[in-house]
């Protein structure tokens, strides 16, 4: 049950469990070494224990609503991605220089104008998996003064893909190996393997000398 989640469990089982995991999310774009994915994923398993309890005919704590979650998280992803694309989009010439002096940055400035101007922002989607991607590719957005309307679609459709996956493995994690930190653990594990996978795939993208 959700007391198997440790400390945190009576957290989890709170309707705050839904403004942390928004803030979480929200401000791990300027902070990406906050836990959001470790949140979002514990109250997903925490779900997961609520509907065993109620299949069992035993009356579940307040669990968190798997929609609500994943809507949540999403919501948030997509205004820290304005927050930092608006930011970047006033930085100046400062930035620019900033930008030009990091190769990182450099590159993928190349990979996502050209890609946003093809109409292909899966790089947006996949940028989101990536640690730190989600920063990169918003930062690069504002700073190349891409028009909203290229960015904001991929960044809604990273947004709701991460929190979907996210909450996803936290919910079925709970379902086959219980509400327990095993769970969540094999959940966290494979949501880092995705982040490995999408930073690979992001490397492996073609450089583009169209204009950002």
């Amino acid at each position: 049950m959700v007391e198997s989640l440790g400390s945190i469990g009576s957290l989890v089982s709170s309707p705050w469990i839904y403004a942390l995991v928004a803030v979480s999310v929200l401000l791990d774009i300027f902070l990406p070494v906050l836990p959001s994915g470790v949140l979002v994923i514990t109250a997903a398993t925490a779900a997961a224990a609520g509907s065993g309890a109620a299949a069992a005919g035993r009356v579940p704590q307040d669990v968190p609503d798997i929609l609500v979650l994943t809507l949540c998280a999403a919501t948030a992803s997509v205004i820290g991605d304005l927050a930092v694309y608006r930011l970047a989009w006033r930085g100046g010439e400062r930035l620019d220089r900033a930008i030009a002096r990091s190769r990182r940055l450099t590159t993928a400035q190349e990979r996502l104008g050209g890609a946003l101007a093809r109409g292909g922002g899966a790089l947006v989607v996949l940028a989101r998996f990536a640690p730190a991607g989600r920063s990169v590719v918003s930062l690069v957005a504002g700073s190349a003064h891409r028009r909203i309307r290229e960015f904001l679609p991929w960044s809604a459709l990273a947004g709701l893909a991460w929190a979907a996956y996210s909450v996803a493995l936290g919910y079925f994690g709970g379902q086959w190996l219980g509400a327990t930190w095993l769970a969540t653990a094999v959940s966290l594990v494979a949501l880092f393997g995705a982040g490995a996978g999408a930073a690979y795939l992001m490397r492996r993208q073609p450089r583009t000398t169209e204009a950002s």
